[in-house]
């Protein structure tokens, strides 16, 4: 009997053992997938810290880069004051301090809006409604998270870097224009251009529209910026007109600036604000390409104070601070537009002809009696031009031509030339741009703010 069990009683002991195998396997399943899941819980965690990190780090870089361009502005006060002759300090000083003031609230009130509009299918005019709302925004409202921007940087940060330009190309017109201009028709131009006539030519190529679809390449603005605001500073000195005894008998007068040393203390920290200005515009903290971009930067700005030293002593037999003054700030300009797809020896030549130009250029709107205080017209329009079409002939990008960058850059310079000739004409006809000749020859500070840039006062 026992003989006809046991083979019954090891079938039950194996499926026993079997049984123990399977809910042992099942344990260490369970407990495999415990800690799979709990690994990838980590890893979920981890991915979202260094989200975390990266949107900190790179909104970090942009909000110094954005403190950088905005002390851009007290650079143009100097040179502009620098340059400027004493008895019209004052009211240089208030244009470059309003400039800034008007360029950032219209830029709230529209100007972000119509530059950044979401072009649905690339053009010439969108527009994305008045930035009203914006003032009501909450943090949560404006998606400060890694949902803006791919999370590189913040709603705020983006809105107040892209102001800064804004209010920078507007400061351009104000050195041009120096020493006759009225006062209030410098505002009124000033709230429309910077308004509507930047942020509309900027967003055919920033915003997707019609100059980016094309293939038109311009990294920080050497058109986008500086020739737009070049060109408006053209537009206003030709409708005004000369200085009172600039030009005479075929001579050009000499009119003195206050102050040397301010002028060099400006174009300082005009320099110090490109950091920001390039290198913010990489819109991250790239370790790699932001410190290639001010590489660049820094090697075109000293090739042009070398070309500005050059021409200055080729022309005028003198080393030439003023030319080399410029030639820095041409240097500058020249390299924004490829700053980063420019390698350092082309930076250096970009910067060296720039310096070389703006000395050539500065003689040649003197003969045509195109009266620019501070060679704004030459520093910013015609090195901005050199620049754009560096990019053409220089970028190790092989899809930045040459015929590219010309038609974009003709296409922003008729756009820009235009409405601000226009502006300016209209503001002639009706309000009148100049100062009277009275106030012209005493100077802008005692009659339109009661006030003298250089006061000594002598004890009794």
């Amino acid at each position: 009997m026992m003989k006809v069990f046991t083979p019954v009683l090891a079938y039950v002991s194996s499926a026993q053992d079997s049984l123990a195998v399977d809910s042992a396997v099942a344990e260490v399943a369970e407990a495999t997938m415990v800690v799979a899941s709990e690994t990838a819980a980590e890893v979920v965690d981890y991915s979202t810290q260094i989200a975390d990190v990266l949107l900190t780090s790179n909104n970090i870089w942009m909000m110094l880069a954005t403190a950088l361009v905005f002390i851009m502005h007290l650079g143009f006060a100097g040179v502009e004051t620098g340059f400027s002759q004493a008895k019209n300090t004052v009211n240089i000083l208030f244009k470059n301090t309003i400039t800034p003031i008007i360029g950032i609230l219209t830029y709230a009130v529209c100007g972000f809006f119509l530059m950044y509009p979401g072009f649905d299918v690339p053009g010439w005019f969108a527009f994305d409604g008045a930035g009203w709302s914006m003032f009501w925004f909450s943090p949560a409202d404006a998606d400060v998270t890694t949902g803006y921007a791919d999370g590189g940087y913040t709603y705020w940060t983006d809105f107040l870097f892209q102001a800064m330009f804004a209010a920078t190309a507007a400061t351009i017109v104000s050195g041009a224009v120096a020493e006759r201009i009225k006062i209030s028709t410098y505002l009124i131009f000033t709230v429309i251009y910077v308004g509507l006539v930047y942020p509309l030519i900027g967003s055919w190529k920033w915003g997707g529209g019609a100059l980016d679809d094309m293939g038109f390449y311009d990294f920080a603005g050497s058109t986008l910026v500086h020739s737009v605001g070049g060109w408006g500073a053209l537009a206003g000195i030709i409708l005004l007109g000369p200085r009172i005894g600039k030009y005479v008998d075929g001579k050009v007068v000499d009119k003195p600036g206050a102050s040397v040393p301010l002028a060099v203390i400006g174009v300082f920290m005009l320099w110090l604000g490109w950091f920001g200005f390039n290198g913010g515009s990489v819109l991250s903290a790239d370790p790699g390409l932001v410190s290639f971009v001010l590489v660049t930067t820094s090697l075109a700005a000293c090739t042009g104070g070398i070309g500005g030293f050059i021409g200055g002593y080729l022309l005028f037999k003198r080393l030439d601070i003023g030319m080399m003054l410029n030639g820095i700030l041409a240097g500058l300009v020249g390299i924004t537009a490829g700053a980063d797809v420019i390698n350092p020896g082309w930076a250096l030549f970009v910067g060296l002809v720039a310096g070389i130009a703006v000395v050539y250029s500065v003689v040649l709107l003197d003969k045509l009696k195109l009266d620019d205080v501070v060679g704004a017209v030459s520093v910013h329009l015609v090195c901005g031009i050199w620049g754009t079409l560096a990019v053409g002939l220089f970028s190790t990008n092989p899809e930045h031509t040459f015929w590219i960058q010309l038609k974009g850059v003709v296409i922003c310079g008729l756009a820009a030339f235009t409405a601000a000739f226009l502006i300016f004409f209209i503001l002639k006809k009706t309000f009148g741009i100049r100062v009277s000749e009275e106030h012209e020859k005493s100077g802008l500070d005692s009659h339109e703010h009661g006030i003298r840039g250089y006061t000594i006062i002598y004890p009794d």
